[in-house]
């Protein structure tokens, strides 16, 4: 059996920053899995290319089970399947979240985890090219930098938000989050920049660090208590590794808790159920699933200044040229190249509504052609009171986990009057003064569509997720029957075995989880270097 010191599951946000900083001591061996293949698609690599990436070569390709508040729909939920997880084929928006979030985490009985504690790691890992402040870093891995440029939808939507009373903040990621601004991305050199770009391939020439893709991890084995190592499957063969020190999932708010539900470590009447041998009774695993929804209002614009038809096939050749020779053009695109933050009353405690501008029609997911030009606003809630599960229907590792974000779901209606109210503040941003000259009409769900309960129809059979899995292994005290680690990120009631990644998040951080992810992969590093919480 193959021996390291440390394996490290899954090479998405986190695990490609822990994979790092553990090989960065030369006497320690480090053994990285990824279930897809490297990187190569040049896709990954052209920032606007991401949009074409909806199958399954570097993607899971997974659905949500039916959501009883969406019309029973299972929804399309896309997960990374490469080199950089999700951060290989996301929109590459750079967002932290609210300081209070991180608070708030703290005031759960996680000490050493509010935000002056992360706010290190957060810039330890950036190189912002814009910002030397307090709050961001410089000469870290992740390059952060400012889109090439910006179509004029996105430049009148930021007029408009001003024009409805929101100011224009120029880092929603310092002092405050509140405003309209003109998002940072992670690129390079008009690049992407992933976890994988970041931190991973910088270092492979390292000897005590091994990456082995296409290697399915299918259970962590444990012995008297400890995690002792892991199978996979790779080709069709089934390979066994040890671990000296520890095993650490990094498979992301899915795959970490699948892996553990099928290595026996979960609720034991659910294990039992599927016919899984129980080797660690823990109650927690899986749930606390939590992911922003998104509900997006599509118009028609009326002049030919979308990114709409800029990937015919003849224009694609142009841009791709211009891409290659200049560094400029529609393939420079992140798409989402504007957002907000909004209040939608005093009493919140920080900013609840988070809102894209997207110029173009982009609907399903982009997977739905909608001929003309158009432009969408994605109306995002924050910090969603509904809680959902991952779970399995069966102990065979090939069948796809149960995805159960509960959309809506929350006994309360919260959730349902959050999504309403961010409909309706997009709905006002269509009509401010400065997008006037473009847009046409509305195109989805139109003007027939005003009382609440018509709103919320439209909401079941066309909102989708937000690509913002966390929860399912929560942090927390060993008090907590739905905790599964502890603040220095250990499985309770187990040893050698951690999880570092968004699954972690005991709630959902108000914004995209892209460096949030990144900071817990630095942070619990870090932790495991310290040997204590740092």
């Amino acid at each position: 059996m193959t021996q390291y010191d440390y394996i490290v599951v899954g090479a998405g946000a986190a695990g490609c920053v822990v994979a790092n900083r553990l090989s960065a001591d030369p006497n320690t061996k480090v053994l990285i899995l990824e279930a897809g293949g490297p990187d190569r698609n040049p896709l990954i690599h052209m920032p606007a290319g991401f949009t074409k990436l909806t199958g399954k070569s570097v993607n899971w390709g997974y659905l949500t089970v039916p959501q009883k508040e969406m019309n029973n729909r299972r929804m399309h939920y896309p997960q990374g399947r490469t080199w950089g997880g999700s951060t290989s084929i996301n929109a590459m928006i750079y967002i932290r979240g609210h300081a209070k979030d991180y608070d708030e985490w703290r005031d759960l009985g996680n000490q050493g985890w509010g935000y002056e504690d992360v706010l290190p790691y957060f810039k330890k890992s950036e190189n912002n090219e814009r910002i030397v402040d307090e709050y961001h870093g410089t000469g870290g891995p992740l390059n952060v930098a400012e889109q090439t440029s910006y179509t004029k939808l996105t430049k009148a939507f930021v007029r408009s938000a001003q024009e409805i009373g929101i100011p224009y903040n120029p880092d929603v990621n310092g002092a405050k989050q509140h405003g309209v601004t003109f998002y940072q991305v992670t690129q390079r050199n008009v690049r992407r920049e992933s976890s994988a770009t970041a931190f991973l391939k910088p270092v492979l020439d390292r000897p005590n660090l091994t990456a082995i893709t296409h290697a399915e991890a299918t259970k962590v084995l444990v012995e008297n208590g400890r995690a002792v190592g892991l199978q996979y499957v790779k080709g069709g063969q089934v390979k066994t590794v040890h671990a000296n020190r520890e095993v650490i999932l990094s498979g992301g708010a899915v795959n970490s808790p699948r892996l553990m539900l099928l290595s026996g470590i979960g609720p034991a009447d659910e294990l039992r159920g599927l016919g899984i041998d129980v080797v660690h009774d823990l109650p927690g695993v899986g749930k606390n699933f939590q992911d922003h929804m998104d509900v997006y209002i599509p118009a028609e614009v009326s002049q030919p200044v979308s990114l709409n038809g800029q990937d015919r096939w003849d224009r694609a050749l142009r841009h791709g040229i211009q891409y290659l020779l200049y560094k400029t053009g529609p393939v420079t695109a992140c798409v989402a190249e504007g957002g907000l933050f909004l209040s939608t009353s005093e009493e919140v405690r920080s900013p609840d509504i988070q809102i894209h501008c997207l110029p173009a029609f982009v609907v399903d997911h982009g997977r739905k052609r909608i001929p003309g030009q158009g432009v969408t606003i994605n109306t995002c809630n924050l910090r969603p009171k509904s809680i959902g599960s991952v779970t399995l229907t069966s102990a065979d590792p090939t069948v796809p986990p149960a995805i159960d974000p509960n959309f809506c779901g929350d006994p309360d209606g919260y959730d349902w009057k959050i999504s309403i109210e961010g409909f309706k503040w997009g709905r006002r941003l269509l009509a401010a003064d400065s997008f006037k000259p473009y847009i046409k009409k509305e195109h989805m769900p139109g003007g027939q569509a005003q009382s609440d309960e018509e709103i919320k129809q439209y909401i079941r059979q066309w909102s989708k997720t937000d690509y913002h899995p966390v929860g399912s292994c929560k942090m927390g005290q060993a008090t907590d029957n739905m905790a599964v680690v502890d603040t220095q990120l250990r499985v309770h009631g187990l040893e050698g075995l951690r999880v570092i990644d968004a699954s972690i998040m005991p709630t959902l951080i108000s914004g995209n989880t892209q460096a949030p992810s990144i900071m817990v992969g630095e942070k619990g590093a870090a932790i495991i270097l310290a040997g204590k919480v740092v």
